[in-house]
């Protein structure tokens, strides 16, 4: 019988991420690089070291900062779509069903606005970027 000192340790599921808006509202979770919503749908990703968010169509809607919102310059220029997307993975085994309390943001300033507040149904939206199919 092997011990508990010999045993390779189990493998730790990712630690999730919680995404708020300035106001406290939760709105995705990321676990790993891929983002999912509270109901557990799966709503986009981040890459890159700017912590890029990516809508699932592959949209860029703004970057991941440490306290948990999506941000992006006020006067940013639209990016055009990624040409190559990940794949759509499978739905974490554990999936948080609630959120701990959001933590108090600081001011974004002029230059800056919290994406999900300006417009909260981001993920939600088909991108008008996306070609029309013959």
């Amino acid at each position: 019988m092997a011990d508990e000192a010999t045993s390779p340790p189990k493998k730790q599921p990712p630690q999730p991420m919680f995404i708020y808006d300035t106001r406290g509202e939760w709105h995705a979770t990321k676990i790993g690089r891929y983002l999912w919503d509270t109901r557990g749908d799966y709503v986009g990703f981040v890459m890159g070291e700017n912590h890029d968010v990516y809508t699932a169509s592959g949209e860029w809607i703004g970057n991941l900062i440490p306290d948990g919102r999506i941000v992006r310059k006020r006067a940013e220029a639209r990016r055009p779509l990624l040409p190559k997307i990940p794949a759509r993975p499978p739905k974490p085994k554990y999936l948080p069903a609630r959120s701990p309390l959001p933590p108090m943001c600081r001011d974004l300033g002029f230059t800056l606005i919290d994406v999900l507040e300006w417009e909260p149904e981001i993920f939600k939206r088909v991108s008008d970027q996306i070609q029309d199919m013959d």
